[in-house]
């Protein structure tokens, strides 16, 4: 199972665009990718990290994508670091 984290704040368009993109294609296979999404303001030290940074995506823990992803990047990611 893939895992996809997705960190963001309350009214960030370009974090709601991201989680629409994560769900479409987890979507896609929803039996091999899940999809957390943690707000970066409930703990002082993910605020510290990602300050303005969000969204950020982590694809199996791992710093993927920050502001932005397509569906077709998250795809070739999430290929090209298949277990």
């Amino acid at each position: 199972m893939r895992s996809v984290t997705l960190y963001t704040r309350e009214g960030c368009h370009l974090c709601d665009d991201a989680l629409g993109v994560l769900e479409a294609v987890r979507q896609e296979a929803p039996s091999t990718l899940t999809v957390t999404v943690i707000d970066v303001d409930s703990d002082p030290a993910l605020r510290e990290l990602y300050g303005m940074e969000v969204p950020v995506i982590a694809v199996d823990g791992r710093k993927a994508f920050k502001y932005r992803v397509t569906a077709e990047a998250l795809r070739r990611r999430l290929a090209r670091e298949a277990p």
